[in-house]
């Protein structure tokens, strides 16, 4: 089988939006349609601090995806690289996917001059923390949200 990480592309819309809609799913939420619209926009932006994104295509077909974005840091000179979405179509985990991707994005972030690449996850999805435990470091920090 062939694996090829790459830039999300124009022509992608179909294939991002399937991946993208089976991600938010696994995370049990949805988002409006203007929101598809804008991200995928935004993906496609190449703007300075705009989201960027990989499709993982195995064999010819898209199987993952990744968003990250470059941004400031008040503890850096250099933007710091957070990876905001992760996902592998559920018959394909455990074939390098995962790891691939965000291989990709650090390489995006080592020629960025960032010092490292964060992410989150859900403290129950076991399955990706067996990955991100062994290709990262785990942080004590814990995250907080207040919506506005």
């Amino acid at each position: 089988m062939t694996l090829n990480v790459r830039p999300i592309a124009a022509t992608d819309e179909p294939e991002w939006r399937r991946l993208w809609t089976a991600y938010l799913t696994f995370y049990e939420t949805t988002v409006p349609e203007d929101v598809y619209r804008t991200t995928f926009a935004r993906l496609l932006s190449g703007g300075e601090h705009e989201y960027r994104g990989f499709l993982a295509v195995l064999d010819g077909k898209p199987v993952g995806l990744a968003h990250y974005l470059f941004h400031r840091h008040c503890w850096t000179v250099n933007d710091t690289c957070y990876l905001q979405d992760l996902y592998a179509d559920p018959e394909v985990r455990g074939q390098g996917i995962g790891r691939a991707l965000i291989e990709a994005v650090h390489a995006e972030a080592t020629r960025a001059g960032s010092q490292y690449v964060y992410w989150t996850t859900a403290h129950d999805n076991t399955t990706a923390r067996k990955l991100y435990d062994r290709i990262g470091e785990l942080t004590p920090f814990i995250e907080y949200n207040k919506r506005v």
